[in-house]
């Protein structure tokens, strides 16, 4: 029997998962059959979850993960925008209200792969599991220098380590707490960065799917947790019996004097994680729904069952994804109170089918963008007042809603945003991005003190390096308008070529995950 003779399947799950990548690459090299075998996306992006513990969770990325895991060994952090609270994480910058653009943070030690804004800070997880902050969880008050983190006011003027019990897989922030699941499918929940807690209940045990989270969701100050089986959980940590209960269990450790959470010399922060005894409030299931044409789905995958398999968080609700591409609004969740089982999910019609999309104004003849000929919704962003669902592919569709969004209300489409191979929208409160397949950040709204990372239209001439491209996306910058412009891609000032892979955009800043594609290439040629 000869090696070719073995099935593929056995090489990609039960032989090459298990070898050093070094080894990969040597095998790969030997003939075309085994090159193939070895260069599978699938392959590479179960690597990169493995050994540097990216998840594909915040990217449509769907191919150059072979590439983009050679490029996780030297990522670099930049950020932008407002410079408040000490969000940006550096402390030597110019004078001003913010970096109006890309300033790298610097982080010893660290291989950072996942990079998430907060309303007024920055959340970022590195390959090991280990999570950093820097910023204040909330900015609305002050802290003294001596206290510690235990203070919800308490700011990091650069990156600080949180130790917790367990390795963090994703990471969630909401615009005055954050949320994230570690390797144990454990949910905790940060409103203050020195004590952590998270829910004592059967609903959330990890016995079984209906009680094992999935992904994590922070709202602008709620709780969402969507289970293995496709449930959704909601909690308010700032109100209601949670905060009752994370009221009482503070009080004790602050009787007892010795919990504060003081950050240590080396910029690290004992947590002191706290268990509350809470059940959260289930969310009703999804409604009926119809059957979607033109989706590029099997007939296999249309006879299954239609579930939520994506939440996306905002202001005061929820945005639903389910499998099949239906795209489904939830809402009040201002507070514990306001929640009721009666409400039910909205389905947003014109976010979802091909025939009511194509029919959009902006595709109508004339304006030059074609209709998409399929579609399926296949990622969603939420924050603040806005939310984004988009399909992916050189034919992708991007499609932005509000709160006030309806069954039938027409969503808002920017013309220079579609057929780009978008992988990835964020959002901040009144500026967005849209990351490229190609490694481009694509940044369009309001100035707000830098967030684009465009340069400061009132020193920088058009044309500059960090500056806008032409006079009318300097206007439209300052305008906020919906407009048919091209949005202008953020530079870094740096004499190497960068790529981006990953971007996250919140309040008034926006941050970004870069590796040099010279070194990248230079890799490439020792391997070739």
């Amino acid at each position: 029997m000869h090696l070719t003779d073995i099935p593929v399947e056995v090489f990609l799950d039960n032989l090459l998962p298990f070898a050093a990548v070094r080894d990969v690459l040597s095998f790969g090299s030997t003939n075309k059959f085994f090159a193939a075998i070895c260069a599978d996306e699938t392959f590479w992006k179960r690597r990169c979850q493995e050994d540097f513990n990216f998840t594909s969770q915040e990217t449509a990325r769907q191919s150059g993960w072979k590439n983009l895991y050679r490029g996780l060994n030297h990522p670099k952090v930049f950020v932008w925008g407002d410079r408040a609270n000490g969000r940006l994480g550096v402390k030597k910058l110019p004078k001003g209200p913010g970096a109006p653009y890309p300033v790298e943070v610097k982080i010893p030690g660290a291989r950072i792969v996942s990079l998430v804004a907060g309303g007024m800070s920055f959340s970022a997880l590195d390959a090991n599991g280990s999570m950093y902050v820097w910023g204040a969880l909330n900015g609305e008050g002050l802290a003294l220098d001596g206290e510690g983190f235990s203070i919800k006011y308490k700011q990091a003027s650069e990156p600080h380590k949180l130790i917790m019990p367990n390795h963090i897989r994703t990471i969630s922030c909401g615009r005055l707490h954050s949320m994230v699941l570690d390797s144990k499918n454990l949910v905790w929940t940060f409103v203050n960065w020195g004590r952590p807690f998270r829910l004592d209940t059967p609903m959330l045990d990890c016995t079984s799917p209906e009680t094992t989270p999935l992904q994590a969701e922070s709202g602008w100050s709620f709780c969402a947790i969507l289970t293995q089986s496709n449930d959704v959980l909601a909690f308010w940590p700032f109100s209601g019996e949670v905060y009752s209960r994370y009221t009482e269990e503070t009080a004790v450790l602050d009787e007892r004097g010795d919990s504060h959470a003081y950050p240590t010399p080396h910029h690290t922060i004992p947590c002191i994680p706290l268990v509350l005894r809470a059940d959260p409030l289930r969310i009703p299931p999804i409604p009926q729904l119809p059957e979607l044409n033109n989706t590029g789905l099997s007939q296999e995958e249309k006879s299954k069952e239609t579930v939520l398999v994506k939440i996306a968080a905002f202001d005061n609700g929820l945005i639903g994804l389910t499998n099949k591409g239906h795209v489904l609004k939830f809402g009040d969740l201002s507070n514990e109170h306001s929640f009721t089982m009666s409400t039910p999910w909205e389905y947003l019609e014109n976010f979802s089918e091909l025939s009511k999309v194509a029919a959009h104004p902006a595709f109508h003849p004339g304006t030059g963008l074609e209709a998409p000929s399929s579609l399926r919704i296949t990622h969603i962003t939420a924050h603040f007042e806005t939310f984004v669902a988009y399909s992916t592919g050189s034919s992708s569709v991007i499609l932005m809603g509000d709160g006030d969004s309806r069954g039938n209300t027409l969503p808002k489409i920017l013309p220079g945003l579609q057929n780009r191979s978008v992988i990835s929208t964020v959002l901040g409160d009144y500026h967005s991005g849209a990351l490229t397949i190609d490694g481009q950040l694509l940044s369009w709204g309001q100035y707000s003190h830098g967030a684009l990372g465009l340069g400061m239209p009132t020193e920088l001439p058009v044309g500059a390096p960090g500056g806008y491209e032409t006079e009318a996306h300097l206007m439209q910058s300052r305008t906020s308008q919906w407009g048919p412009l091209e949005p202008p891609r953020v530079e870094y000032a740096f004499p190497r070529r960068r790529f981006c892979f990953a971007a996250t955009a919140a309040g008034w800043h926006m941050g970004a995950l870069v590796i040099c594609l010279e070194r990248l290439l230079s890799q490439l040629e020792i391997v070739l």
